[in-house]
């Protein structure tokens, strides 16, 4: 995949770097390279004009892309922002095994020109800000969990100083987040009456509601089935002629998935109607991946049907799994 390649496609890909982007326009058989800067933003904004309705394509890489996707959706251009491991495969199924910039930059446009992936909505600062602040926290989080695991492992009392400092340090961060996150939940109506219905469940703490808001959106706005697959609770089937083969879930949007995990954990503890489900499952011999996974989806399910009707916590209006 390279400038000999026979034809371009319709879509525009962009790969992106630390410092730069490498881009490949439809009319043009070579990338062209932009500066991640606002000179190199206004440049590739300039010449993006020519193409106000084609597709532009990116990989999420966790987070260098942000500014250049909302400039671009800013602008009015229509952008998706792809899975990296489907493009991947992607290009392993073209037998594009070679991998550079400019490569992923012309693989990305060939991506958007066959499988036409959903395009993403335009989010408001506010939407961002939120998200940067849960991303924050869960940082801050794994770095105490880190530290605190060097804490037991430790003998010398100078380095168990140090650790109890950082220790201290991150559990003061933490609770800034935390104040921080509740107020701009608690300035938003719309954020504010959903975390009072997502926090009404048995089981959704303050920290899984404020990363459903700030990183699943969509809660309420589809259907269960497309909810499950966004977030990567649909089970996959692996069945080959009379071979049935085991149900798996993958993808989908890993952050959400781990705090509805923790609290499908605590649901199971503590809230009846997931404790009765679960024990259910158990008794007909399935396994705690899998029962874990079904209370999890469960629970998605439920949040979600919630925040389509505007209703809080009834018990017995659940719906089926």
């Amino acid at each position: 995949m390279d400038a000999q390649s026979p034809a371009s496609p319709s879509a525009i890909g962009i790969d992106v770097a630390k410092g730069h982007c490498d881009v490949k326009f439809p009319d043009r058989s070579s990338t062209s390279a932009f500066p991640f800067d606002d000179a190199g933003f206004k440049s590739l904004l300039e010449q993006l004009a020519v193409f106000p309705n084609t597709m532009i394509v990116l990989e999420a890489t966790g987070g260098y892309e942000r500014r250049l996707v909302a400039e671009l959706v800013t602008a009015g251009h229509r952008v998706a922002v792809v899975n990296p491991r489907r493009v991947r495969e992607f290009a392993k199924a073209m037998g594009q095994m070679a991998k550079t910039d400019r490569i992923d930059a012309h693989v990305l446009a060939l991506f958007g020109e066959r499988i036409q992936p959903r395009e993403s909505e335009k989010l408001s600062e506010k939407q961002q800000e939120l998200q940067q602040l849960v991303v924050r926290r869960r940082q801050l989080v794994a770095l105490r969990t880190a530290e605190s695991n060097r804490f037991e492992q430790t003998t010398s009392r100078f380095a168990l100083k140090g650790i109890r400092q950082v220790l201290t340090l991150l559990d003061k961060q933490r609770a800034q987040l935390d104040a921080e996150i509740a107020r701009l939940i608690e300035d938003d109506d719309d954020w504010k009456a959903k975390d009072e219905i997502l926090q009404s469940v048995p089981g959704i703490g303050p920290g899984t509601s404020a990363t459903l808001l700030a990183e699943l959106p969509e809660l309420g706005r589809i259907n269960r089935q497309r909810v499950a697959a966004l977030v990567g609770l649909a089970p996959f089937n692996h069945d080959s002629s009379s071979i049935k083969g085991r149900r798996t879930i993958k993808g989908g949007r890993r952050s959400v998935r781990c705090a509805l995990y923790m609290a499908a954990i605590t649901a199971r503890r503590c809230n009846p109607i997931f404790q009765d489900f679960a024990k259910r499952l158990e008794q007909s011999g399935k396994r705690f991946k899998v029962v874990i996974t079904a209370c999890m989806r469960k629970l998605l399910v439920l949040l979600n049907s919630m925040i389509q009707n505007k209703t809080t916590w009834q018990p017995n209006l659940i719906p089926s799994p």
